[in-house]
């Protein structure tokens, strides 16, 4: 579900801790339209 999705893969989520920042910026510096979900 979209619910599940979000709570698991959501840019919020990833922002909460060290290595879901990680792969923030990770995304970023490759240059991903999405970054999250």
């Amino acid at each position: 579900s979209v619910v599940r999705r979000k709570r698991t893969h959501g840019f919020l989520v990833r922002m909460r801790t060290k290595g879901g920042r990680a792969v923030i910026a990770a995304r970023r510096a490759k240059g991903r339209t999405r970054l999250a979900v």
